[in-house]
């Protein structure tokens, strides 16, 4: 998997994370098509302890791909029902207020 923490002054910190072979690649779906880039979720692959941690702290979440939502499924962060789908792959947001 592949993660970048956006960091901001003004709101809280986004931890973005993707299946690796997600990464640079365009997603579609019925309603949308999404560009999954490096520039969002990262260049290089994180450890699965690295991004537990990071959305242990996370302020806001961005995930793409099943075994990302599978990880924070099996933290207790979403459910499935959380998800949207873009073709074949899920993708959820999460934002702290």
């Amino acid at each position: 998997m592949f993660m970048k923490i956006h960091r901001s002054r003004e709101s809280p910190d986004v931890v973005a994370v993707c299946d690796r072979e997600l990464i640079n690649t365009t997603i579609s779906g019925e309603t949308m098509t999404v560009t999954v880039t490096d520039a969002f979720y990262g260049k290089s692959p994180a450890t699965e302890e690295e991004i537990r941690e990071a959305l242990r702290n996370a302020g806001n979440i961005n995930l793409m791909g099943e075994r990302t939502i599978g990880l924070a499924i099996e933290m207790g962060l979403i459910t499935r029902d959380h998800c949207i789908m873009i073709g074949k792959i899920p993708h959820v947001q999460v934002y702290c207020l």
